[in-house]
């Protein structure tokens, strides 16, 4: 048996769907209360759902008793100050599992590559149901960023670059790619996050903003990716040695939006 898929993402993992005006939307984010968490950069996180309505970032799993990242609970306080996030993260009509806002401090190209990981969406997710994907709709206007995605996390022949201005919205399998933000600032960027659970709600909310599986990635110079990747690789084996120095064999990278 296997899991409900969105056909949309199909073709490619990921879509990009119109920009969203947020001409008149209110700056909600900037009243939300921000907790510390780990992710790709330097990072707090607004949480709009959790497990069971509070303030706090943990995967569903590391409760009791544990459950797959779905039907997050809202956080009356946070939602009662973002109402209009609320109803972008509810628009598609899918089951939301983990909302959140995330706040990304600037980064450079070299910090994105090295922080690029992949999400555990799924787990204990029961197979037969829905598979769950991200969504991403930038909340601040930061155009020069990119969102970048990798099917391989060593290879940047299978990078895709795709800028954030205001609105713009991305759904992702983010547990099938290694994703990270570059965010080129100068203030930080800022972002609602929901899992939407696959099915025929997504495909059709992504039909009727015309997902695009395959929009124009952005080109970047071959010197500044070169250099990345040897940033990359030196960042690793700096990591491997003092791993190593404390008798500590060091594992693969894990989940870092858990």
């Amino acid at each position: 048996m296997s899991y409900i898929r969105s056909h949309a993402l199909d073709e490619t993992g990921y879509v990009v769907l119109d920009r969203h005006d947020q001409a008149a939307d209110p700056a909600e984010w900037l009243d939300l209360e921000y907790v510390p968490w780990r992710s790709s950069g330097i990072t707090r996180f607004a949480p709009l759902t959790s497990y069971s309505g509070e303030i706090e970032c943990n995967g569903f799993w590391n409760h009791t008793p544990p459950r797959a990242d779905k039907d997050g609970v809202w956080v009356a306080s946070q939602a009662r100050l973002a109402p209009a996030l609320v109803r972008r993260a509810e628009e598609p009509g899918a089951n939301v599992g983990r909302c959140r806002v995330i706040e990304l401090q600037p980064n450079t190209y070299a910090d994105a590559i090295y922080n690029l990981h992949q999400d555990d969406n799924n787990r204990l997710n029961e197979e037969g149901t829905g598979w769950v994907v991200r969504g991403f709709l930038n909340l601040t206007d930061d155009p020069g960023s990119l969102l970048i995605l990798r099917s391989d996390r060593f290879d940047p022949a299978t990078e895709v670059r795709l800028p954030l201005p205001a609105g713009s919205r991305i759904v992702v399998d983010t547990q099938r790619f290694w994703h990270a933000v570059w965010h080129r600032g100068p203030a930080p960027r800022y972002a609602l996050i929901t899992s939407w659970t696959s099915g025929p709600e997504l495909d059709d909310y992504i039909a009727e903003n015309h997902g695009d599986p395959r929009p124009a990635s952005v080109p970047l110079d071959a010197a500044l990716v070169e250099d990345a990747q040897r940033e990359l690789h030196r960042r690793i084996e700096e990591r491997r040695k003092v791993f190593e120095a404390q008798g500590i064999t060091m594992e693969p990278p894990e989940p870092l939006w858990p």
